[in-house]
């Protein structure tokens, strides 16, 4: 369970570039093999995967308490999904990247700071994404939790046309037309095409 210790506004918070010009100095996890940013556990994270040459880039709503090493069941149904639809790596992205456990205890007003170094994270995700980046939509009901959500979404859809992403769903989404969260998905779920724009007009 992570609660938040106070409103993103009142930490020091560290942006993008820097926190990943950091990683991995302070150990505790193969670098080689994971990418974590920040890499300390904290109240937000940038993104949290593997390396490789061709990811799958999967979208939630805000970070869990996974690290490297240790996955929670979200993030191991990610990388099985990732495998079984063959890429060969994932990198979990959030559309808002506070950590809360619960939806309700994400902060009612949007931090533009932390939202534009979020929107910084997710722009180097995709620019190694290769031609076509593969953005897998996963983030569920939760979408619905906070209002500014939708611009989140919406900055990134503008991010993503920037380098031609592809975007997917698995599973079937809801009867809101939310896509499906990656927990009690098969292993071996395929992935469906979804227009990320029209669903950002329509259904939120």
């Amino acid at each position: 369970m992570h609660i938040p210790s106070a409103p993103t506004r009142e930490l020091e918070v560290l942006g993008f570039d820097q926190a990943l010009a950091q990683s991995g100095r302070g150990g505790g996890y193969d670098r080689s093999k994971w990418l974590y940013v920040p890499d300390f556990y904290t109240d937000y994270r940038y993104i949290l995967g593997t390396r490789g040459e061709r990811p799958l880039v999967c979208i939630g709503v805000n970070p869990s308490t996974a690290a490297p090493g240790d996955l929670d069941p979200t993030l191991k149904s990610v990388e099985r999904i990732a495998q079984a639809n063959g890429f060969d790596s994932f990198i979990m992205f959030n559309v808002y990247a506070q950590r809360a456990t619960r939806p309700q205890d994400m902060e009612r007003e949007l931090n533009p700071a932390l939202h534009r170094e979020n929107m910084a994270a997710f722009d180097w995700a995709l620019a190694r994404g290769g031609e076509s980046p593969a953005v897998w939509a996963a983030w569920g009901n939760i979408i619905e939790s906070r209002a500014y959500l939708k611009t989140c979404l919406a900055d990134m859809i503008a991010v993503g046309q920037r380098y031609g992403a592809a975007w997917y769903t698995a599973g079937a989404r809801s009867k809101k037309g939310h896509p499906h969260h990656p927990l009690y998905l098969r292993a071996d779920s395929p992935l469906d095409p979804f227009d990320a724009a029209a669903y950002c007009d329509s259904c939120l």
